[in-house]
């Protein structure tokens, strides 16, 4: 039940409230010199008198910003100037009171299951739990803050792009961070901590800035974004294990945008997407110069990609052209029945229940390296210093292949074909009605989509050495769909953002075992109730998801026509 306080009491109680508050962020703060732990191999040892972790240096921004977004208001915006004006500081304070007291709870959680039980939970811990939830109880009686306007102020280009850099290098210093965590509950807090923070800029206002700033600026955030993600294994010290899981985190986001164009931008349910990857990571395996592939003939990797991506579209044609006279559940289920039906196929393919072409279970082990014009992928190297293994080779290529994705991508989404498709995921017999083919353009998705998969399946092959059957089951197409969904159907950054929170979470959280998928059960459930429309919001999903939020659709409609979208004289309409 919704507590709800009336204007009155907020107007009467709101410097009691704020001088509550600031003590909590206060106690908060002081804490982190304190031990939260009684022994020292809880997180990433929080058991020291005067001498915080990593982990807690990070905490404690939340409640230097609580602290700030308190007290600045008592000293009086007005002497700040126009940028205090834009900032909603009640609402933000708010926010980053929930976000420091959840890290604490996740913080105090962990030390328990790692130490064996809340005794060993410290004078550090109660005393950070205490101020968070003081600040807690405090802060609902600030009176509401405006919206922020930090997005209507003008500011130089300059200053644009030096927040773009800075934002990219908190990213590059953020996935390291994350990435260099081994102990579970450290990367539980760290995760809380993140999504806190997150919360806190965006009530703030600086994500509307921030995004404003990218679309005046988008050559330069493309430009900076890959430069970082390519100085990624510069970071990792010549860490196999990270570099691995990176590169599989781009395998897995690009399938995710093949799904994307299929399941974001026509609004087919495809639940057997997996067999295009395994469609293309087949293809690769009988054709690579491996002692097992049962074709005798290797032709170079460009040929094989190409090969591989049109074998998967191949099977796309053939299941969408009976199939796609369907929809809704009906199309779900068929999608389901043909992502297991590759399956038993693959393990039927033994040489005893059909031809030999897949070795049946056993797959094609033994796959060799790439050789690309003379660029071993298998040799380990040097560069300025740091060590590059095999993975960061596998991890760059990725970085090509997805960049050559988000072109096709995105130059489809804004073609007369992506607004055909759109036309179709809104309403089919209206785009039929208004001379829209839209058996062929559902078809060129399905064909579309897994070839991109298929290319991404042929880069998976050489990068796990081997191909086998069971790779490829439909719990693989359920995680893909939910790196669409989770992430933002329809948006590429979107996408992207999905498929590293789910592929990383498994990764980092094996002590769960079992309860891994019950983790990442309540957090789809979590996200269909507070974000439908996803991380990454395509406006016209957000106005689908909050049709009945009138505020909202003005704001967007007003986003869209000031910031985003600008006049077309040859297509006679607005577009991005």
């Amino acid at each position: 039940m919704r507590v709800i306080i009336p204007d009155a009491v907020k107007l009467r109680f709101r410097y009691p409230a704020r001088a509550v508050g600031i003590a909590g962020a206060l106690a908060m703060i002081v804490s982190i010199l304190l031990p939260w732990s009684y022994g020292h191999d809880a997180l990433d040892d929080v058991g020291f008198y005067g001498g915080p972790s990593p982990l807690q240096l990070f905490f404690v921004g939340l409640p230097v910003s609580l602290l700030l977004l308190l007290a600045i208001p008592l000293v009086g915006k007005a002497r700040l100037g126009r940028w205090a004006k834009a900032l909603a500081w009640n609402t933000s304070a708010k926010t980053a009171s929930i976000g420091a007291t959840a890290v604490v709870a996740v913080a105090l959680g962990a030390i328990a299951i790692e130490l064996g039980g809340l005794v060993n939970v410290e004078t550090g811990g109660w005393l950070a739990l205490a101020g968070g939830l003081v600040a807690v109880a405090a802060t609902p009686f600030l009176p509401d803050s405006p919206e922020p306007t930090l997005e209507r102020l003008t500011t130089p280009t300059w200053v644009q792009i030096l927040a773009i850099a800075a934002v990219m290098a908190v990213l590059l210093f953020t996935g390291a961070y994350a990435l260099s965590l081994d102990d579970a509950g450290s990367f539980m807090v760290f995760a809380a901590f993140l999504v806190g923070a997150v919360m806190t800029l965006r009530q703030v206002g600086l994500f509307a800035w921030l995004g404003l700033a990218a679309a005046n600026n988008n050559r330069v955030l493309v430009m900076s974004a890959f430069v970082v993600a390519f100085a990624f294994p510069f970071t990792q010290n010549g860490s196999e294990a990270n570099m691995s899981i990176a590169s599989q985190v781009l395998i897995f986001a690009a399938t995710a945008l093949g799904l994307n164009i299929v399941v974001g931008l026509v609004g087919l349910l495809d639940l057997g997407y997996i067999a295009f990857l395994g469609a293309g990571a087949f293809t690769a395996a009988v054709l690579s110069e491996s002692a097992f592939a049962t074709i005798h003939w290797s032709p170079p990797f460009i040929v094989t990609v190409l090969i591989a991506g049109t074998v998967a579209s191949i099977l796309g044609l053939i299941i969408g052209a009976p199939t796609l006279r369907v929809s809704g559940d009906y199309l779900a289920i068929v999608t389901l029945a043909f992502g297991e039906i590759f399956r038993i196929t693959m393990n039927n393919l033994d040489g005893n229940d059909g031809p030999n072409i897949t070795n049946g279970s056993n797959g094609v082990p033994g796959i060799p390296d790439l050789n690309l014009f003379g660029f071993d992928f298998g040799e380990a190297h040097v560069i300025l210093g740091v060590d590059i293994g095999r993975f960061a080779n596998y991890y760059w290529l990725m970085l090509v292949v997805i960049a050559a994705i988000i072109v096709v991508f995105m130059n489809l989404n804004y073609s007369r074909i992506g607004r055909g498709w759109v036309a179709i995921r809104e309403d089919e017999l209206a785009a039929e009605a208004m001379g829209v083919n839209t058996f062929a353009l559902k078809l060129l998705a399905f064909a579309g989509g897994a070839f991109l998969a298929g290319v991404a399946g042929a880069v998976k092959a050489h990068h796990d050495v081997s191909v086998t059957p069971d790779q490829y089951v439909f719990l693989e197409s359920a995680f893909l769909l939910a790196a669409v969904v989770l992430g933002g159907m329809g948006t590429v950054m979107g996408v992207l953002i999905g498929a590293t929170i789910l592929k990383l979470l498994p990764e980092k959280l094996r002590f769960f075992s079992d309860y891994r998928l019950l983790l990442f059960g309540l957090l789809m459930v979590f996200m269909m109730r507070f974000r439908p429309e996803g991380i990454i919001a395509d406006e016209r999903r957000q106005l689908e998801f909050h049709a009945e939020d009138e505020e909202l659709a003005e704001e967007i409609e007003e986003e869209l026509i000031t910031h985003h979208a600008h006049f077309n004289p040859e297509r006679k309409g607005f577009e991005l």
